[in-house]
């Protein structure tokens, strides 16, 4: 028992030197055979950059040694033969040398289990499928110094890696066109063939030894974010090629662009429509193909942000009465602009480009009857603050202004100073010397004077409340207090103050009350007229053009006054401001583990682990063999008896405070100075004194 306890506590001490030791062993003899498996020079028996001639003569001396009756080296001979096929073409081997590249290493599998047990004779040959690129300018392939200019560009770079004379490559030739067009203005994209060796080995992933490599093979895909400029900040793509997939990881992971989702139709109206503010133009895709909203249009999607929502649709057949009853879409793809509600839609079919976009998105981004909100105010020309949309020289402006509380009630009415605006603005030829009591308003329309838009009653009520003022605002203003709501219609006149803006510029205020007092008022005066009439359209006209030629004709007086502040509605963009700060920075911290995690296999198989470990190991048993010994060692002659039990720890308060006064005292009595009264030493001699004072 004693000697099975000894050899267990010798295992313990010695057990991290001998999982070092293990793990070196493991390493030399299964990870590293695996990690650099033979190469097909070693299978031909030739040295690395042979000669073809050299190849070719190899090949033909294995070959000739096999039989053709000797089926069970088959598998032998399609290697040999593999690597013939591979090493005699120059491209093929220029890959395989460089990079490690083997596009056809599947077809050595797939012969083993096809032709197993059969002669060699049965086997088709050549192994290899000799494919080219459609056309020579497929990829239209950049130099080098072409790539040192796009990686001083501002815009973000796309990079597409290929090879000549590779049938995987040939393949996506298609879908590359297909990205590059749907990246036009949004980022520059690139093709660099496997011949530019400097470029293709600096966009390669390096492993432990050195060794330029594509994980993922050829064609490989690498994307330089905006600000860019070296390798070390790129990212790439690591899924299925195809268009859909590369655009979406594109807008994504590289440009941080939030998605766009898509709503079926039970969806629509309870997700997105319903929940849209009311001032945003609706956008929606139709698509056949379910493909994820492209780079340019999710863009567009940040930049008309207060604006404009988007959402996609699934096409489906059985559903096409459904988006031609209210969308007026016929087939897929389409685009969709929804304005005012009860508007006719705008329908765009057929596929858009950048360009094209972007001219629908400004053709369509307001709504015909615009509302009036703390961004628009100045725009609209309702705001006593600014100037009109007729220009600083202008006098005399009006707003019309519908106010009231969203509801069925206020669409119906939008609709009607709808069509208002579309009579007054679609009258061509105004002739001003007619009796038709159209005109003034027609002609203040026609010279930006007269702005039409509706107001929020319930988020803006401060505003709704200091204009109509009225024992019934409460049914146009403020929160629904009950089922009644009655949107009002009221006009506005500005008139600018040229007096005023005339005198020359006053110093700066010398106390706090003359500042508040500069702003105390709005600049221009306004007068508030409402309409308490029907709700015919020709009633309205007539009342807004009589309001304009009194305004114009009398001399008003002028009156000013503080206009309530506009609440904002929606006017951060938290997608265009913050969105995008916190997906780069989530988005790059997730590519730093990435890029670990991936690259963790190509560092366990590095050759000089399994040495460091062994080093390890030796280092670890002799450290611990010393300490050990030193243990087992006798003690010395020099050791007093009463050392072993000044070491011993004492067990009461009282034997640690007489230990410590017995070392304190060892310690002074080591350092005192020796004295006269020191005892004296062995064959000392004391010389003899002479006796000069006796004398």
């Amino acid at each position: 028992m004693a000697k099975d306890s000894s050899l267990l506590a010798t295992f313990k001490a010695y057990s991290l030197p001998l999982i070092l030791f293990s793990g070196a062993m493991f390493y030399q003899l299964l990870v590293i055979p695996q990690s650099f498996p033979p190469s097909h020079y070693d299978i031909l028996g030739v040295g690395m950059y042979a000669p073809v001639e050299e190849v070719e003569e190899a090949y033909g001396k294995l070959s000739s040694r096999m039989s053709d009756s000797n089926s069970s080296n088959l598998f032998d001979f399609i290697k040999i033969r593999y690597a013939y096929e591979l090493l005699t073409n120059p491209i093929w081997r220029r890959n395989y040398d460089a990079f490690g590249i083997e596009e056809q290493l599947n077809v050595v599998k797939e012969a083993k289990q096809l032709f197993s047990g059969k002669p060699f004779s049965d086997v088709p040959l050549p192994l290899l499928d000799v494919s080219s690129v459609q056309g020579e300018d497929a990829f239209n392939a950049i130099t080098a110094e072409d790539f040192k200019l796009l990686l001083q560009s501002d815009r973000p770079l796309l990079v597409l890696v290929y090879s000549s004379n590779s049938g995987c490559c040939s393949h996506y030739s298609g879908a590359w066109k297909r990205i590059v067009s749907i990246l036009d203005g949004v980022a520059i994209t690139a093709s660099v063939e496997l011949g530019e060796v400097q470029v293709a080995a600096y966009l390669a992933e390096k492993k432990p030894t050195g060794k330029s490599f594509f994980r993922n093979g050829l064609p490989s895909i690498i994307a330089f974010p905006t600000g860019c400029k070296t390798v070390a900040c790129s990212t790439r793509f690591e899924g299925q090629l195809s268009v859909d997939a590369v655009t979406d990881w594109f807008a994504t992971t590289v440009l941080g662009l939030p998605r766009i989702p898509y709503y079926s139709k039970e969806s629509l109206v309870q997700t997105f429509l319903a929940k849209v503010s009311p001032h945003k133009v609706k956008v929606l895709f139709f698509s056949k193909t379910g493909e994820r909203a492209t780079p340019f249009v999710r863009l567009a999607a940040v930049k008309y942000w207060d604006l404009a929502s988007f959402a996609f649709i699934m096409w489906r057949e059985e559903d096409s009465s459904l988006w031609w009853n209210n969308f007026e879409v016929e087939s897929a793809p389409a685009i969709v602009f929804l304005k005012d509600p009860g508007a006719k839609p705008v329908v765009h079919h057929r596929t858009v480009n950048n360009s094209q976009f972007l001219d629908l998105m400004e053709r369509n981004k307001y709504q015909e009857f615009r509302q009036l909100r703390a961004v628009t105010s100045n725009e609209l020309g309702c705001d006593a603050r600014g100037y009109s949309r007729a220009g600083a020289d202008t006098m005399t402006w009006y707003c019309v202004v519908l106010a009231g509380r969203l509801s069925s009630e206020l669409n119906a009415m939008r609709a009607t100073m709808r069509r208002v605006q579309d009579i007054l603005s679609n009258d061509a030829e105004l002739n001003t010397d007619s009796e038709d009591p159209f005109i003034p308003a027609a002609v203040a329309l026609k010279k930006k004077r007269l702005t039409f838009t509706w107001l929020n009653g319930e988020s803006q009520k401060k505003y709704c409340f200091f204009y109509l003022q009225s024992e019934t605002s409460y049914e146009t203003c403020g929160p629904r207090r009950d089922m009644m709501d009655v949107p009002r219609l009221f006009i506005i006149r500005y008139k600018r103050n040229l007096t005023e803006e005339n005198e020359p510029v006053k110093s700066k205020p010398k106390t706090m009350w003359d500042a508040l007092n500069d702003q105390e008022y709005d600049r221009a005066s306004q007068l508030v007229a409402r309409y308490n009439g029907s709700n015919e359209i020709p009633q309205i006209i007539e009342w807004v053009a009589s309001i304009i030629k009194d305004g114009d004709s009398r001399d008003l007086p002028f009156f000013r006054t503080k206009t309530p502040e506009l609440v904002p509605e929606d006017v951060d963009s938290t997608i265009s401001k913050g969105f995008q700060g916190v997906v780069s920075k989530s988005s790059g911290l997730m590519h730093k583990i990435y890029a670990t995690m991936r690259g963790l296999p190509d560092r366990l198989g590095d050759p000089r682990i399994g040495p460091a470990l062994l080093l390890g190991a030796l280092i670890a048993f002799g450290s611990i063999w010393l300490q050990r010994s030193q243990e087992k060692a006798p003690p010395r002659e020099g050791n007093q008896p009463n050392e072993s039990n000044e070491t011993t720890q004492p067990k009461s308060k009282d034997e640690i405070r007489k230990l410590r006064r017995r070392r304190e005292s060892n310690m002074a009595d080591k350092d005192r100075p020796s004295s006269l009264t020191d005892e004296e030493p062995k064959n000392a001699y004391q010389m003899p004194l002479s006796d000069s004072d006796s004398d």
